[in-house]
């Protein structure tokens, strides 16, 4: 008889699982702060003028990119062109359409030096303008090919994978081990950028970034054991429910945010480069750059190392037990209180550290950069599986591959809506997510 209610509860706890998945990601869109938009109102310009042999070029297309999102524009009769944008000591992009130059006319010389002629990115200063020129004259076109394009995204979308799979499995150990759906796991990114923006920026220690860097994995590490030791074992010794902890979860959540921006400000900041910015070809007009390359390769080294450790150590597989059954592997000698403090630290290192490559990633540093993706963390996760470690690093592949790559068809300010919907498509088709099952395994 027990034999046959078992499925039955484990499967109605599964599409429960499933629903709460749903109204997690839901909540996490509608808290999540709205970015700054660029508006006529805006104080700081970025402008230029687009010249042939001293005569102006007009009708020409520009698309700049930055804090306030992607605008559009083009050049006047005087071959002139300025936005508005909303921050300052921030990077802009500046990108020409060469389609819309004059027939044998192209951009001829590489201004910044990233492999991009028509591309130029720039930082304004503190006086509040910034000026792009580019150098136009005959010369051959380059026209990137809807292939190369793909390709170049698909690398991108991996690289912003493994970023999102660090803070996902994180996450997904502190649902599997203790049922919190913590919301406050994006500030747990936050707080891994800042950490590092305070060690290793020029206004601040200005510590070596070899050494500031991993001292704020460590000091990420630590909030993940603070806020178990004085929140969340205390909230578990008392019998709390999982829903009053998701809504405590919420408020710690905003204030830790503001907290962020009480101390930061809100603009934009820069942490100094990893490795020198070299731009690397791989084939065709399909670049990429030494930063990213390190980036993906501290994330898979990390994720092997994790990898490793949830199979093979003594406390990964207790910390599998748990996730399976906690009553059953308490029952069996395993100190659960000390398996759940162990999670709570490795999810705040790697929670940090996601924080860390995602601020050299888009580049650059805000007081809510980590709300930006708790939506994209929350869809890992439901989509490779609630509770399952393995799953969310899958889940979060498939969301950075999406992300990037639908930016191929729909306007960039629109990419991270995809994931929701790819979220809902799948909990329609398979509600347990890619890799859940019947028994979670960890």
């Amino acid at each position: 008889m027990n034999h046959t209610i078992a499925p039955s509860r484990r499967s109605r706890a599964g599409a429960v699982m499933a629903l709460a998945g749903v109204l997690i990601a839901l909540l996490a869109w509608l808290f999540a702060p709205t970015p700054a938009h660029a508006a006529d109102g805006d104080p700081y310009t970025v402008s230029g003028n687009v010249q042939l042999d001293g005569e102006p070029l007009e009708g020409v297309a520009l698309t700049i990119d930055g804090p306030g999102g992607e605008q559009e524009v083009e050049t006047d009769a005087d071959g002139r062109w300025s936005v508005k944008v909303p921050e300052r000591d921030a990077e802009y992009t500046v990108t020409l359409d060469e389609s819309t130059l004059p027939e044998g006319i192209a951009v001829i010389e590489d201004a910044d030096g990233d492999g991009e002629t028509n591309v130029t990115t720039s930082e304004m200063g503190q006086g509040g303008r910034l000026t792009v020129n580019f150098f136009i004259g005959e010369g051959e076109r380059n026209v990137t090919s809807f292939f190369d394009q793909f390709v170049q995204r698909l690398f991108l979308g991996l690289n912003f994978g493994l970023m999102l799979g660090l803070a996902a499995v994180g996450l997904s150990l502190v649902f599997g081990t203790t049922g919190i759906s913590n919301f406050a796991h994006a500030e747990m990114v936050t707080f891994g950028a800042v950490a590092a923006l305070l060690l290793v920026g020029p206004a601040s220690l200005a510590l070596p970034v070899w050494a500031g860097i991993p001292l704020a994995v460590i000091l990420s590490a630590v909030l993940g054991f603070v806020l178990d030791a004085i929140i969340w074992r205390p909230l578990r010794r008392r019998g709390v429910g999982v829903v009053q902890l998701m809504i405590l979860s919420i408020g710690l959540s905003l204030a830790l945010r503001y907290l962020f921006n009480y101390f930061i400000g809100g603009d934009t900041q820069q942490l100094p480069p990893m490795v020198p910015n070299i731009a690397i070809p791989l084939f065709g007009a399909v670049t990429t750059s030494l930063n990213d390359l390190v980036s993906m390769a501290i994330s898979i080294v990390v994720i092997v190392a994790f990898a490793l450790w949830l199979t093979r150590s003594r406390l990964g597989k207790a910390t599998r037990a748990i996730s399976d059954n906690p009553s059953l592997a308490a029952a069996s000698g395993i100190d659960v209180d000390h398996v759940v403090r162990i999670v709570w630290i490795i999810s705040g290192a790697l929670a940090g550290l996601a924080g860390i490559l995602y601020a050299y990633y888009r580049p650059g540093i805000r007081w809510d950069m980590g709300a930006q993706v708790l939506l994209l963390v929350f869809a890992a996760v439901t989509l490779g599986g609630l509770g399952t470690a393995y799953g969310a690093l899958i889940g979060s592949i498939v969301i950075g591959l999406l992300t990037e790559l639908s930016s191929l068809w729909i306007p960039s300010d629109l990419r991270y809506a995809g994931a929701l919907v790819v979220l809902i498509i799948i909990l329609l088709v398979r509600p347990q997510g890619i890799l859940g099952r019947r028994e979670r395994i960890g």
